[in-house]
C-alpha cells in the first residue's frame, strides 16, 4: 500500500486515503494495536473486515489460538465472543453470517506484524478470523491472504497470553478485543 501511494504521489495523482484497524486489547495486554489495512492488496476480505468491526462483530472477541514465536489468531464472531456464549472448545470454528471468502493470495510477505485471514483447509474458506504473526511465517506466503500490517502497538501483540505450545489453545481466560474501530 505504501509503494502504491508513493507512486501515485510522485505521478501526481491523488491517492485514496488508506485505511485501518485500531484494537483495543484487554487482558493479559493492555493497550491498542493499530493495523494498515491492504486494501488494494485484498479489497474483499479488507471489505469483510471493515464491516464486522463497523458493525460491533468483533467487540469483546477472544484471542483464541496464540502460538509463540508463530501467532496470535482472533475474529471468531460466532464462538469467540467473551461477551456472548463464549465456547473456548469451539472458538476457532466458528464465522461471520457472512459467505466464505475467495484467496486474495499476494507477493506480500509474512513477516513481524503482518496480518492474514484465517482459513480451513480451502484456500476459500476464509470468513472472518484474522491473525497477526510475531515473526517471519514465510511458509504461509502464497497460501493465506494478507490483509495488512501492524503500525504501532507491537508491544501489545508481544503481550498476549500465549496458548499452548502446539495447538496454542489458551487456558483460563483469554485476551480479548475489547473494541475494533476503523479508520480512515
Amino acid at each position: 500500500m505504501r509503494k502504491t501511494l508513493t507512486l501515485l504521489a510522485l505521478l501526481g495523482a491523488t491517492p485514496a486515503l488508506a485505511s485501518g484497524l485500531d484494537i483495543t486489547v484487554e487482558g493479559e495486554a493492555n493497550g491498542v494495536i493499530s493495523i494498515e489495512l491492504f486494501d488494494d492488496v485484498a479489497p474483499q476480505h479488507v471489505a469483510r473486515i471493515k464491516q464486522l468491526a463497523e458493525t460491533g462483530e468483533y467487540n469483546g472477541v477472544a484471542f483464541h489460538r496464540v502460538i509463540d514465536g508463530f501467532m496470535a489468531q482472533t475474529g471468531d464472531v460466532q464462538f469467540g465472543d467473551t461477551t456472548d456464549g463464549y465456547s473456548a472448545a469451539s472458538a476457532g470454528r466458528g464465522k461471520s453470517s457472512f459467505d466464505d471468502l475467495p484467496a486474495e493470495f499476494s507477493d506480500a510477505p509474512y513477516k513481524r506484524g503482518v496480518v492474514g485471514m484465517a482459513r480451513s483447509q480451502s484456500p476459500n474458506s476464509a470468513n472472518s478470523q484474522f491473525f497477526i504473526t510475531f515473526d517471519e511465517a514465510p511458509f504461509l506466503n502464497g497460501q493465506y491472504t494478507v490483509v495488512g500490517e501492524v503500525t504501532s502497538g507491537l508491544e501489545v501483540l508481544d503481550a498476549i497470553k500465549r496458548g499452548h505450545p502446539r495447538s496454542g489453545a489458551i487456558e483460563g481466560t483469554p485476551d480479548v478485543m475489547s473494541s475494533v474501530t476503523v479508520t480512515e
